[in-house]
């Protein structure tokens, strides 16, 4: 059974140069699979441009390869320039043209566009698409399309694919990790990566500033409908007390999703234009994806979430609570 679309394939096999994109604000699933994917290419006397909206997130320096990533639009333009017309466009893990960020058009007007994802609620885009919500991550997709491309991923490919794949599964815990997920994972370890060292970066690598913002964030806690229900905040004025970045509370969902009567936890998030972001986690009798669509966002049955301009926490978490309440019955 043939796992890539041929359309996809045929067009990856037959151009030489490409530039790679994500989403905004990067997990370890966007930026292993871009990084992956661009060894991959290269690995085949490919040209690779690999483009970031914003710089890369200390959290994610330990990726190798990583310091090949640009955000420079200008050179992203005179690489487009030099290409020829013999140019795709490789869109990874966004499932939404609006999360290109601020130069969507530019981004855009590259053709062939191609865009490989899995969220389930993917709003299409681009020239093709390959799609696949079965999925447990785009990382596990591009492993596909190197065996597709008959490409033994390096060291480089495989650690940056343990990685997408281990971030997006919560390290094989979430309902997403199928048979197949967990033998992608095992070539992979056997091309060398170290499952406790990758462990180590994504969990055991934290500042003091993001210890003392979790320990405020931790204190907003409150609990809903029998404690079925949590929410986390994190204001801008804890991130300036604390000295923390944005990205420093990556991750911290994870702790009210654990406690043993959640059902699903939220995590409201000011952001610096005035507005509040929203990460939903289930542990599977509540389809957050579905929440998050009612709001304008997507993503899995149990990790979701969206942004609404304009408004303030308390106006957002009333909102959410009485559509998580519904969505409960």
């Amino acid at each position: 059974m043939k796992v890539v679309p041929e359309d996809i394939s045929r067009i990856i096999r037959n151009t030489d140069n490409f530039v790679l994109m994500t989403h905004l604000h990067p997990d370890g699933d966007a930026l292993g699979s871009l990084f992956a994917l661009a060894d991959i290419l290269e690995s085949q006397g490919k040209k690779v441009f690999r483009y970031l909206e914003d710089p890369l997130s200390h959290l994610y320096e330990f990726l190798p390869g990583c310091h090949l990533g640009q955000t420079d639009l200008a050179a992203l333009q005179t690489f487009v320039a030099g290409a020829n017309g013999n140019i795709a466009a490789i869109s990874l893990d966004c499932g939404d043209c609006d999360r290109l960020g601020r130069e969507k058009r530019e981004l855009l007007n590259l053709h062939p566009f191609l865009v490989i994802d899995h969220h389930r609620g993917h709003r299409e885009f681009g020239d093709y698409r390959w799609l696949d919500a079965h999925r447990s991550s785009t990382g596990e997709m591009v492993y596909e399309l190197a065996m597709e491309l008959d490409v033994e991923p390096s060291y480089i490919a495989a650690y940056n694919l343990y990685v997408a794949i281990s971030t997006d599964t919560g390290s094989f815990r979430y309902e997403n990790t199928s048979p197949r997920t967990l033998q992608i994972a095992a070539e992979l370890v056997k091309s060398g990566v170290r499952p406790e060292e990758v462990a180590g970066y994504v969990y055991d690598n934290f500042t003091l500033q993001r210890l003392r913002l979790m320990e405020q964030v931790l204190a907003t806690l409150q609990l809903f409908e029998a404690d079925q229900l949590a929410f986390i905040t994190v204001t801008n004025k804890m991130l300036a007390d604390c000295g923390a970045m944005r990205e420093d509370a990556e991750g911290f969902i994870n702790y009210p999703r654990a406690l043993r009567t959640v059902k699903v936890a939220v995590f409201l998030k000011e952001t610096p234009e005035g507005g509040v972001s929203v990460s939903l986690r289930a542990k599977g009798g509540c389809d957050v994806a579905e929440v998050a669509a009612d709001f304008g966002g997507g993503g899995h049955r149990n990790a979701a979430g969206f942004r609404l301009a304009d408004q303030k926490v308390s106006e957002v978490q009333d909102q959410v609570l009485q559509a998580l309440k519904k969505a409960l019955g």
